[in-house]
């Protein structure tokens, strides 16, 4: 590896038992400061016993990259899309030079002198209020980011628990949501959780603890180590030092959350409650429980258990909660629950043989179809009025389609109240398009109709069964 003497400060080395791999390592802990001036810590890890694999006799490089695998991260990042960081490069102006620009990144971390730019701090605001920093990573940044996710991901995949959701390959928010639907009909209790800001929480050490306990790659071990000690820098130029957390926007962040929260709960709950099924999805989770004391006793456990993990539960967003149905009728203050943009609550339903009846069913929420609500409203379309309507549907049928997807999947009735919606936002643009009904709602909703019988294939959600209708 090559490194620079000033920025190195007397190395430390420590023994560490490396559970579940069966050979001793050393780590050496190196204090480093990196071209932007930031501080941090260098986790390096010298075999002991027997070494994994053999070393090519005509190695070049200290580390051993794939080209292919830098030119496979590029694909994915431009894939991603995304904005520019610090440097204000686009992805755009980075393909202006793209084969020097990716041979100078493989170059710089198949030699270990590659150090990452400040994260550029970008505030949005959150659903429930206020706001929370994004981090913005470079483009090339990110591109390096992928390389390493594209080497540890797989090494790390394979441990993961299978009720753990988030950002994993072949899993998906859907998937959670219909597992704990089937689980909520056989317990009585849950106890839903969140976790105060994860992504600005995680603790280095503990998680470069659980890197390297799965990895004894020195370079991913290097760059992870060198993102997590980047400072975030302001649109005024302001440096702020992380002690830590890793960015959310990172494209290694949701790898590393994972890794961190399958020592920090996932593995626990196996652990010490294998008797209560959770399911997770990165910092939201639900654990179920037979008893409201069970319950009780087990938040107060998660409560000592994220402590001991330097985590904190959010009080607002952590509660117990009764599965209310036909069968389990005692009256309790919370019976709903939020879950992954879907609310579990007691819902009418029908039997095979049209009985009605009442079961603990999950649906688009309400902070959903607000938020669907603003979008709609923000698309001003009564006032496009210079375009047709096949027009309008090429703008709205591309998002439309993503929420349909979603949030139709489990109680599908719940959505027609935001496409009716729509539907009267489009019947305004046609009273605004057309002077024969510019005064008449009922005429522009009349006329509406008829578009829609012309075809009614345009929009997806008249196909979809939310297609206007005479009043």
């Amino acid at each position: 590896m090559i490194m620079e003497k000033s920025q190195v400060e007397k190395p430390t080395r420590a023994k560490v038992q490396m559970q579940g791999i069966g050979a001793e390592q050393s780590v050496v802990v190196m204090n480093f400061r990196n071209g932007n001036g930031a501080k941090g810590l260098c986790y390096l890890v010298l075999n002991t016993g027997q070494p994994k694999r053999e070393e090519p006799m005509n190695k070049t490089k200290p580390f051993e990259i794939s080209k292919k695998v830098v030119i496979q991260a590029y694909e994915q990042v431009k894939a991603n899309k995304g904005t520019a960081g610090i440097d204000e490069q686009s992805i755009g102006k980075f393909e202006e030079n793209l084969k020097n620009n990716l041979y100078k990144l493989w170059n710089r971390m198949s030699s270990g002198c590659y150090f990452p730019s400040p994260v550029k701090a970008v505030e949005i605001p959150k659903k429930s209020g206020g706001k929370r920093m994004l981090g913005i990573p470079t483009v090339t940044d990110r591109i390096a980011q992928m390389v390493v996710k594209l080497y540890f991901e797989p090494e790390v995949e394979l441990y993961f628990c299978q009720d753990s959701y988030g950002y994993r390959p072949e899993k998906s928010a859907l998937d959670a949501i219909a597992i704990t639907r089937q689980r909520c009909w056989k317990y009585d209790w849950v106890l839903e959780f969140d976790i105060k800001g994860l992504f600005d929480a995680i603790d280095h050490e503990l998680l470069m603890r659980a890197v390297i306990k799965h990895t004894d790659s020195q370079w991913i071990i290097l760059y992870i180590t060198r993102w997590l000690n980047c400072p975030f820098q302001t649109s005024t130029g302001e440096i702020i030092e992380r002690m830590a957390g890793t960015p959310q926007g990172g494209v290694i962040s949701p790898v590393l959350a994972n890794l961190f929260l399958h020592y920090a709960f996932d593995k626990w709950m196996e652990r010490n409650n294998p008797q209560n099924p959770w399911v997770r999805y990165a910092d939201d989770g639900v654990i179920h429980c037979k008893t409201k004391e069970e319950a009780e006793d087990l938040l107060i456990k998660l409560k000592e258990r994220f402590e001991e993990c330097k985590l904190e539960l959010h009080p607002d967003k952590t509660r117990i909660i009764y599965c209310k149905d036909k069968k389990r009728t005692d009256n309790h203050q919370d019976i709903q629950f939020d879950f992954l943009g879907y609310t579990f609550r007691p819902r009418n339903s029908q039997g095979k043989d049209g009985e009605q009846f009442l079961n603990f069913l999950p649906a688009v929420s309400n902070k959903a179809i607000k938020a669907m609500g603003q979008t709609i409203r923000g698309w001003r379309i009564h006032r496009r009025t210079d375009k047709k309507l096949v027009d309008l549907a090429h703008v709205v049928n591309p998002i439309v389609r993503g929420w349909i997807n979603y949030y139709s999947r489990f109680y599908k009735s719940a959505m027609y109240q935001i496409l009716h919606r729509l539907n009267w936002r489009l019947s305004r643009w046609v009273a605004k398009k057309y002077k024969r009904v510019h005064k008449s709602r009922r005429g522009a909703w009349n006329l509406l109709v008829k578009m829609a019988e012309r075809n009614p294939k345009l929009f997806v959600h008249w196909q979809f069964g939310s297609i206007p209708t005479v009043r």
